[in-house]
């Protein structure tokens, strides 16, 4: 027999990633696919959840061609996935009924401004933590059965599944035999009462959810499920960990102390700090969620979303192109002092925390006839880092004191530019460890937990290793002069929604 590791399987909004783990935590081989994304209407986003599975499927059948690890010694296997991305499909044949309405898509928006005129945003903020905005679960759930009578006559014969995307793979994996989600996802639904842990009813009667599709909510890490039926793995092998890919990533950075932060840079970026075992209602426009549950307790983040983020380089790219590769844009951007006064607000789907503005959409202000293509992609690193702060600012009004250092993650967190400028904004250290991949190292921490390879969180933080520390260097006045044109630039977006 070789040496045991934990598969990791990462689905994100634009591939997949799996890899695998050593119990010393190395990465020993992974491999990626991209697959298609859909955009039928403006705003609206869609995944073909059978091209999501057979990516992960590629991905794993590659991984174990390309190495010489055998599937029989995977340990047990992680999953983190993108939260909220939305699947229903047949419980008989394990199909999809509709393409997965994407975290990105705002379809909902007209649902959600029906139940707020209705007076229930403080109701859903109380039990899920979570506001009323076209983001979450939910109301993606209510749009799709207020638009299909049959599907919801189907659902409520139970002959219809729902899930997040863990809960679809794990399905897929088990052959069909586990219908379950982990606290972390659950926490991003709209339909789950955080404080007392369970599927609320209330909740699930507003948005016409039947709760026969309900899946079964789990702690994040344990003997969750067992596969079935597979080409790349055995019988049997352990699902062990489950985590939301944020929550996967704060966890994978050992954010395991009250008042931990980490932001990741990926086609969105997210800012979570802990919070510690009691969830911590939010007053500024962020969002209180489940971080993580071991065993029977749970642990609670503040969170806040920029939607847009390393999309707004895959714009520059393809929609506008800018440049022909990510890897460009440090130097492009390095190329000019400033961003002349170049201001790019990128609500390219509207705006996340804490303004929650479904109908914003991007801005470029500041345009002379000096600009040029590095001062825009300068704007962007800019931009995505101004969402950050605004993020910041809002938990520090919610925590009651400052951050105290930040970790990060994600593709984007290997821009060195984009580090630098968000440590000079936040006046505080940026940590990078050695992988950015922790949203996968997250979700093979949790399995590992369960399988024995790490038996306690500190044996975690002795493999878990920093790679740069960006410190502050920019002086006050500068960083007062960009923010005040971050601000002017953003309320002239929020005017114009």
């Amino acid at each position: 027999m070789g040496k045991p590791f934990i598969l990791a399987i990462d689905q994100g909004t634009t591939g997949s990633t799996v890899l695998a783990l050593s119990a010393q935590a190395q990465i020993l081989t992974k491999s990626y696919r991209e697959f298609p994304q859909h955009f039928p209407q403006p705003g609206w986003v869609e995944h073909d959840a059978e091209e999501i599975w057979q990516s992960v499927c590629d991905c794993m059948a590659e991984l174990f061609e390309k190495s010489d690890l055998k599937p029989a010694d995977c340990a047990g296997i992680g999953i983190t996935n993108q939260r909220e991305t939305t699947v229903v499909w047949e419980r008989d044949s394990g199909l999809p009924v509709h393409r997965a309405i994407v975290w990105q898509d705002r379809r909902s928006a007209e649902q959600c401004a029906a139940l707020k005129a209705e007076g229930h945003e403080a109701l859903f903020r109380a039990r899920s933590g979570l506001l009323l905005d076209p983001y979450f679960s939910g109301t993606k759930l209510q749009w799709l059965f207020q638009n299909d009578a049959a599907l919801l006559r189907r659902a409520r014969a139970g002959e219809l599944c729902f899930g997040t995307i863990d809960s679809f793979l794990v399905w897929r994996l088990s052959g069909g035999k586990s219908h379950i989600t982990d606290a972390s996802n659950a926490s991003r639904t709209l339909l789950f009462d955080i404080g007392k842990g369970h599927w609320d009813s209330e909740l699930c009667q507003l948005l016409s959810v039947p709760e026969a599709i309900l899946p079964e909510v789990t702690a994040c890490s344990g003997h969750l499920a067992k596969t079935n039926g597979l080409e790349s793995l055995p019988d049997g092998t352990p699902i062990a960990g489950m985590a939301g890919d944020q929550q996967a990533a704060l966890f994978g950075q050992t954010c395991f102390d009250k008042g931990d932060a980490k932001c990741t840079y990926g086609t969105g970026a997210f800012l979570l700090v802990n919070t510690g075992t009691q969830p911590l209602r939010s007053e500024h426009g962020v969002l209180s969620t489940v971080a993580w549950k071991l065993g029977s307790e749970m642990t609670y983040a503040l969170e806040g979303s920029a939607f847009i983020a390393g999309a707004a380089v895959q714009w520059l790219r393809d929609g506008l192109g800018l440049i022909s590769d990510a890897s460009e844009m440090d130097p492009l951007a390095s190329s000019v002092p400033d961003s002349g006064e170049l201001v790019f607000v990128p609500a390219l789907t509207g705006l996340g925390a804490p303004h929650w503005d479904p109908h914003a959409r991007g801005m470029i202000t500041g345009i002379t006839r000096a600009s040029s293509r590095a001062h825009l992609a300068r704007a962007t690193l800019e931009g995505i880092a101004f969402q950050i702060y605004d993020l910041a600012r809002a938990m520090r009004d919610d925590l009651g004191e400052d951050l105290r250092s930040m970790r990060v993650d994600g593709g984007a967190a290997k821009s060195d530019f984009l580090m630098q400028f968000q440590a000079d904004l936040l006046a505080l250290r940026v940590d990078r460890p050695e992988s950015v991949e922790t949203t996968a190292l997250g979700a093979a921490y949790l399995a590992g937990l369960a399988v024995g390879f790490f038996p306690t969180l500190e044996d975690i933080r002795k493999v878990h290793r920093i790679d740069k520390c960006f410190n502050p260097v920019m002086k006050t006045e500068e960083r007062e002069k960009k923010l005040k044109l971050w601000s002017t630039a953003l309320k002239r977006v929020m005017a114009t929604a």
